[in-house]
């Protein structure tokens, strides 16, 4: 009996104690503000750009609100109302967002990220990996690309996504060095990437919309790759 407590069952048989593991429950974080659309000032600035109010979220204190989700500001003075741009995870798992200021300010959006492992990506929970897959320069310009996700603040390896087709589309501004680098680098390795045409003058997808250009068209009409990117590329730079 003193043998089989400690464990013997036998000469040489030892019975290991069992192990009981218990996953710590998982609760999805959910968005406890106001829609955009509930909101005079945000509902107005967005529909003025043709965004749908009903995507976004607002915070009245920015910093206030965001330190009850992660805490991240040390002092919550000069606080001010944005608009919450949720990102989820292909799971529809809250992983950030991102507060986008409605006046002038140095600092138009700043992201947060409730899981500091998740990537910097809008819109993963909306994505067809079936299909070509666009990916911008924010989120706003991505509610108007047809199955779209948009880099958050961080150069991310898309590949690792095991996206079979995809584009990359950068704001049009050929004299922005850091812009047409980061075109020469998308080419060098192979990817496809969005040439605009010289006769668009606007810089961005949403002001592209604003002025009436059919989005969607122009992307897949000046959709490049290799050599021919290289030639529209050269032709499209300023600097």
């Amino acid at each position: 009996m003193e043998k089989f407590k400690e464990g013997h069952t036998g000469k040489n048989f030892v019975v290991e104690e069992p192990k009981f593991e218990f996953k710590k429950p998982v609760f999805k974080k959910s968005l406890d503000l106001p829609k955009a659309s509930e909101v005079p000032v945000a509902k107005e600035y967005l529909e003025k750009r043709k965004l749908n109010p009903e995507k976004f979220y607002f915070a009245h204190k920015f910093k206030e609100w965001t330190n009850t989700q992660k805490q991240t500001f040390d002092t919550i003075g000069r606080d001010e109302s944005r608009i919450i741009i949720p990102m989820y995870d292909t799971e529809s798992n809250l992983i950030g967002f991102q507060g986008r200021a409605l006046g002038p300010n140095p600092v138009k959006y700043i992201t947060v990220m409730l899981d500091d492992d998740a990537p910097k990506i809008y819109g993963l929970d909306q994505v067809d990996s079936s299909k070509p897959i666009y990916i911008v320069e924010g989120p706003f310009d991505s509610t108007f690309a047809q199955n779209s996700v948009a880099m958050c603040g961080s150069d991310i390896d898309i590949r690792s996504f095991g996206w079979s087709d995809y584009i990359y589309v950068f704001d049009n501004e050929p004299r922005n060095r850091e812009i047409v680098n980061r075109i020469s680098k998308t080419i060098n390795r192979g990817d496809k990437v969005i040439i605009w045409p010289t006769s668009i003058e606007q810089k961005d997808i949403n002001d592209m919309v604003l002025t009436g250009l059919n989005i969607m068209d122009v992307l897949k009409s000046n959709t490049y790759s290799g050599l021919e990117a290289k030639i529209k590329f050269n032709n499209w730079k300023k600097i």
